[in-house]
């Protein structure tokens, strides 16, 4: 295999060209507060589609789309026969969300090719560029739907079903913006897939590297907890005659917090979506409905933590004269990254001079599923304060550019240099 040193120790993407890239799009779905608002399947997205698609054009793509949406934009190989890199992520956005989370891997793909194309630079193996339709899911859960169709953790038909607040079908809106493709999902073959994002979390910054080379996606659990007690009034009802649901939770809430510090440093639980009822100001709470989200880059702790909570939170509901039950309502299995592809992040960090940690990436992306159908790995960047999902959502050029050229450097070291 060619190195990337045959075409520069040094090569470098345009990273004015790529900042540039970058607020053209944030131009598309604006937000209330300087992010963006370009849901998935929305008019915005679509405009947001038909910009990516002409810039790719220009720099000489071909433009294949799936029956999902998923957008793939091709630039030739010299050898037709030898399977495409592929490299990106997604477009579209949180309703508050930020101008760089998914944008930054599209865009950073796509300055790749350009840089390719600025110093007439060729590969053995193809290079495509993807935009995965819905990696959000905050408009139609799950999150990462359209690359979890592509590599068979759900079918089309079930994902076409999926609706959003107001009813409307994903395979309806897909159609709707016009950007439903004739191409089956799932039956391109990959030599290796690379996505670039912001890190969404403190570690790198507070750390001072200017490159996380993810190793492993954390595992997640999703279990959601009722707690049934009596709702009685806050002033007449005596204190051992309450069964307090909304004291329960909070008991099970420390458990939960107590379980996550047990496997620390990487392992994490919280509790995100909590709704009490009645919910009243003078009314002892009846029902308390919460989810767990447990995460772990091992499997094995997981099931432990799932173990441990239902264990915990049964006695301690059962101390208090309360009921219990549990759904596991979502989740999927840690995520190992190939070595190889983690191998050629590495390399090009060093190669670059650019300071690098491992990290485990706390958030699911698609590179999550598509690391099940190709070898898979990702490169991160810093974000200012680790704030993400959040229109304040802030980056540096030089981050950004750090991030695109390590992306470039891996690309490459699969792609094969030619001459």
């Amino acid at each position: 295999m060619n190195t990337v040193a045959a075409a520069g120790e040094n090569l470098k993407i345009d990273g004015s060209r790529l900042w540039e890239s970058l607020m053209e799009m944030a131009k598309i779905g604006p937000g209330i507060a300087g992010g963006n608002n370009r849901q998935t399947l929305t008019d915005e997205d679509a405009e947001g589609r038909a910009l990516f698609e002409t810039w790719c054009r220009a720099a000489g793509c071909e433009m294949g789309l799936d029956q999902m949406g998923n957008m793939f934009a091709h630039r030739p190989g010299t050898d037709s026969t030898s399977l495409p890199v592929y490299v990106g992520s997604h477009l579209d956005t949180q309703p508050t969300g930020g101008k760089y989370d998914g944008v930054l891997g599209v865009l950073g793909g796509l300055e790749i090719l350009r840089t390719l194309n600025d110093l007439n630079i060729k590969t053995k193996h193809p290079i495509v560029v993807t935009n995965w339709t819905n990696e959000e899911g905050t408009r139609f859960a799950p999150p990462m739907l359209s690359s979890g169709v592509f590599a068979g953790m759900h079918t089309q038909d079930w994902a076409y079903d999926r609706t959003d607040a107001a009813g409307l079908k994903f395979g309806n809106e897909l159609e709707r913006i016009g950007w439903k493709g004739e191409e089956a999902v799932g039956t391109r073959e990959m030599h290796a897939f690379f996505e670039l994002h912001i890190e969404q979390g403190p570690i790198l910054e507070s750390e001072g590297k200017m490159i996380g080379v993810v190793t492993h996606g954390q595992g997640l659990s999703w279990t959601q907890v009722t707690i049934s007690g009596k709702e009685s009034h806050t002033g007449s009802t005596p204190m051992p005659m309450r069964k307090n649901a909304g004291l329960g939770m909070a008991r099970v809430l420390e458990l939960v917090d107590e379980i996550a510090w047990s496997h620390k440093p990487h392992a994490v639980g919280a509790a995100g979506h909590i709704d009490i009822s009645p919910n009243s100001r003078n009314v002892i709470p009846g029902n308390a409905v919460f989810t767990i989200d447990f995460r772990s880059p091992d499997i094995a702790v997981i099931a432990d933590m799932e173990a441990r909570l239902e264990d915990g939170a049964g006695k301690i509901c059962a101390e208090m004269g309360l009921e219990v039950s549990f759904e596991k309502v979502g989740g999927f299995d840690p995520v190992k990254f190939d070595e190889g592809c983690v191998g050629a992040v590495r390399t090009a960090a060093e190669r670059l001079g650019y300071s690098h940690m491992n990290l485990i990436s706390g958030a699911g992306h698609d590179a999550c599923w598509i690391n099940r159908s190709a070898p898979t790995a990702m490169v991160m960047c810093p974000c200012v304060d680790g704030l993400s999902h959040n229109e304040a959502e802030e980056i540096s050029q030089e981050w950004a550019t750090a991030g695109a050229d390590v992306l470039l450097h891996a690309v490459l070291e699969m792609a094969e240099v030619v001459g």
